[in-house]
């Protein structure tokens, strides 16, 4: 069993709880305008791991982990897409007592979806856009593999992260933060977390290596302060509904 690598990153301290290690895995499905990984997208690699070097490199750092309550996350490209080998990880990972995240998009292989996530203790979650017009445009697919993938978080036992990459004059306004909550606001007793990240041009050199075009290269960069405000809107809508959730719970 082994899985096709990009990279590795060691002592990360934003994907996931804690001090992580993350195994970035080759191949995604989607084509996001503002990937800045773009050499990730395609299944090539010359690189290969199996899940026994991925435990081996975690034991190396494992009391970082429990010092600090992290642990091993899978992120891409789009770790889903190599969903037997993920799952075999992430089973040998949970065997061995680390704790596990996995950062996505939704969009994989799906016979392993509800196996894969029985086995996640956070789920950091990527959401591109909010409407089917508007996610086409932005990654080139159908909101349809989005909406398929919440269907499998009705019975996730895990802590979920919610992620947006805000680009001007896409989604930075109050309609689209709006729309954004509507998908997700019925999981709100699981979101742990919901990160605005402002789109950046970090990784544009990548695009002229590989002879792809960028095609928000007239985009200007999101004001982080701008992104903040909208993330504590989504903050608090996300209490409401917490303290909504709550109380239903009580009457019943």
């Amino acid at each position: 069993m082994k899985g096709r690598l990009h990279s590795i990153e060691t002592m990360g301290l934003v994907d996931g709880p804690g001090i992580r290690t993350v195994i970035f895995l080759q191949g995604c499905p989607l084509r996001c305008a503002y990937c800045h990984n773009p050499d990730s997208q395609t299944m090539f690699s010359n690189k290969e791991i199996t899940p026994e070097e991925v435990l081996n490199i975690g034991r190396r750092y494992k009391k970082y982990y429990d010092r600090s309550g992290g642990g091993i996350t899978f992120s891409g490209g789009e770790p889903l897409l190599q969903g037997e080998f993920l799952l075999e990880s992430l089973k040998l990972l949970k065997k061995n007592g680390f704790n596990t995240a996995v950062d996505t998009s939704g969009y994989g292989n799906e016979k392993y979806f509800n196996k894969i996530l029985k086995y996640v203790d956070t789920l950091i979650l990527d959401i591109k856009h909010f409407d089917t017009k508007g996610y086409k445009e932005v990654t080139g697919f159908s909101m349809g593999g989005f909406y398929k993938f919440l269907t499998y978080l009705e019975n996730f036992k895990g802590k979920l992260w919610i992620r947006h990459v805000m680009v001007p004059g896409i989604t930075d306004n109050e309609e689209a933060m709006i729309k954004l909550f509507k998908n997700i606001g019925h999981l709100a007793d699981r979101i742990e977390k919901i990160e605005i990240l402002p789109y950046h041009k970090m990784g544009l050199e990548k695009y002229d290596d590989l002879g792809i075009e960028y095609t928000l290269k007239d985009v200007p960069e999101m004001n982080p302060n701008k992104a903040m405000e909208y993330q504590e809107m989504l903050l608090e809508m996300l209490i409401i509904e917490k303290e909504k959730a709550t109380k239903q719970k009580k009457i019943i």
